[in-house]
């Protein structure tokens, strides 16, 4: 195929790749540039079949179909040029050797006029132009088309380049102008844009296939008389129906605007009543809140009252007798206010802890008689600490005197020690028997003491002394120093403060049952 090499480079308008024009395009004529450009007006073939009688009316009014035409007709040429530089072949040069070429055949009507034959030069021989004409005329019409072309080209070149590059130019800018498709393309662009124009086809057909199948339903679908008649019927019906909705729509607004009414009434009064509901809420909780404040206050003064009656109680089972005169023990020894009282080897006790010992409870149990009201008779107490003693009254009667007035009779004292020096050793009888006389004294008052006791005892108490005290023995045990052991002193004497001990608490009951009987 001939190209011609000295055509101007276009450019593929998708891919930007050089492509070269076939000789043929250069050389069209008018009828061949109309054919080709009218072949890309669609609008004359749409508008054909748009007036078809099988459509019952246009896509489009006809006034802009009139407007389209009339400015179809006054188009101009496109202002911009689409020779664009090279992008891709800028370094192998303006010609890509892949390119395809556009092939168009010629014809007769496509050819122009043969050039006229130059007039030879006065020099050339009649012979010499014979010969070219007899050539010409032997050969065949078809190469004798492109010997004209051929002759034409070569008569003149620089004309036929410049008529041929505005031919092509304008028949792409109108072809562009006049399509959705920027020309020219190469042939793999065409090959995709074919693909892609024929998916369009087929959907485009789908689309139409649908469109003529919902007509063809439409049609089928239209109402006899009788099924017009009936929806008639059924319309007045319905607005009968409509009629009588509308009327009870109208009583059921009426309805609900008593209803609203109410309801806001109702609403009113839940609000009061919000309101009551506060109050009384407000007023309960500061009621509980003192409430609450009181029974505290309650209870603190319930304990409080609670813990003085403990304590009152506690006074009054406390004996100021018990806690002045403490007797306890220690281990083998008996105690007053933590004075021993006996004597043994090991541990041993000194005489003036022994002494005071025996003075506190000298003390205690000349308090214990004072308190009962008691007298002792023939002995009298005195107690002085670790030097008490023990008066002994002897009465004796008068010996002078008348049988009518006999003398008085007199009361000696005999003073009885209830202490020891320790000066002296035990065992020798005659050196401890005023110690001894003392102690026997003492037992002798404790025995009467605790005989009042009894006597004067109440019947529910049944009271007794814990041990029997004869003469000088408590429980069968000697209480005098002389011939006795130490051990069997210790026991009397702590037999002794035990007896004390319980007369104690024999006055601390009379005590307390006295002052109940008070209270009441």
């Amino acid at each position: 195929m001939a190209v011609n090499p000295q055509t101007e480079a276009l450019y593929c308008q998708k891919c930007r790749t050089p492509v070269e024009v076939d000789a043929s395009l250069d050389q069209l004529n008018p009828a061949a540039f109309k054919l080709l450009t009218d072949s890309t007006i669609p609008a004359q073939r749409h508008g054909s079949r748009l007036s078809s009688p099988r459509q019952s009316r246009p896509a489009y009014p006809s006034s802009r179909h009139q407007t389209y035409d009339s400015a179809l007709q006054r188009a101009r040429n496109p202002t911009f040029r689409r020779s664009v530089p090279p992008q891709r072949y800028s370094q192998n040069g303006p010609h890509n050797p892949s390119m395809s070429f556009v092939n168009v055949h010629l014809s007769e009507s496509m050819l122009d006029p043969p050039p006229p034959v130059p007039s030879p030069s006065p020099g050339a021989s009649r012979s010499e132009a014979q010969p070219t004409a007899g050539k010409t005329e032997g050969t065949d019409p078809q190469t004798a088309r492109k010997d004209n072309i051929s002759a034409a080209t070569i008569a003149s070149p620089s004309a036929r380049m410049a008529d041929g590059m505005e031919t092509t130019n304008r028949m792409f800018e109108i072809l562009s102008a006049r399509s959705d498709i920027d020309h020219p393309i190469c042939s793999e662009c065409t090959e995709l844009l074919i693909d892609g124009l024929q998916k369009r086809l087929t959907i485009a057909a789908r689309e139409r296939d649908a469109y003529v199948d919902y007509l063809r339903r439409a049609n089928t679908d239209v109402p006899s008389d009788n099924e017009i008649q009936a929806a008639e019927a059924e319309l007045e019906q319905a607005q009968k129906s409509e009629a009588a909705a509308i009327a009870t729509l109208g009583k059921l607004e009426g309805e609900k605007a008593e209803l609203d009414a109410q309801l806001l009434a109702l609403e009113a009064e839940s609000r009061e009543l919000d309101k009551t509901e506060n109050d009384f809420w407000t007023s309960r909780n500061a009621f509980a809140t003192s409430l609450s404040s009181f029974q505290n206050e309650r209870d603190a003064l319930s304990a409080k009252h609670a813990h003085d009656l403990q304590v009152l109680s506690q006074l009054q089972r406390r004996s100021v007798y018990n806690d002045t005169f403490f007797i306890s023990h220690d281990n083998y020894y008996a105690t007053i206010n933590g004075l021993r009282l006996g004597r043994l080897s090991n541990p041993s006790v000194d005489w003036p802890e022994i002494n005071a010992a025996w003075g506190q409870t000298c003390l205690l149990l000349a308090t214990l008689a004072e308190r009962l009201n008691y007298k002792f008779q023939g002995y009298e107490l005195c107690p002085m600490g670790s030097t008490s003693t023990i008066l002994k009254l002897e009465t004796k009667m008068g010996t002078s005197g008348s049988a009518s007035q006999p003398a008085p009779a007199s009361v000696t004292k005999q003073r009885l020690e209830l202490y020891s020096t320790g000066d002296v050793t035990f065992h020798l009888g005659f050196m401890h028997r005023r110690f001894d006389s003392g102690m026997v004294a003492f037992l002798e008052c404790l025995r009467q003491l605790g005989d009042f006791a009894e006597r004067n005892a109440s019947y529910n108490d049944n009271l007794k002394m814990p041990y029997e005290i004869k003469k000088d023995k408590i429980n069968d045990t000697s209480i005098k120093l002389s011939l006795n052991k130490d051990e069997n002193w210790t026991k009397a004497c702590k037999y002794m403060l035990t007896c004390c001990k319980f007369l104690l608490a024999h006055l601390s009951n009379n005590i307390d049952a006295g002052a109940s009987r008070r209270s009441r």
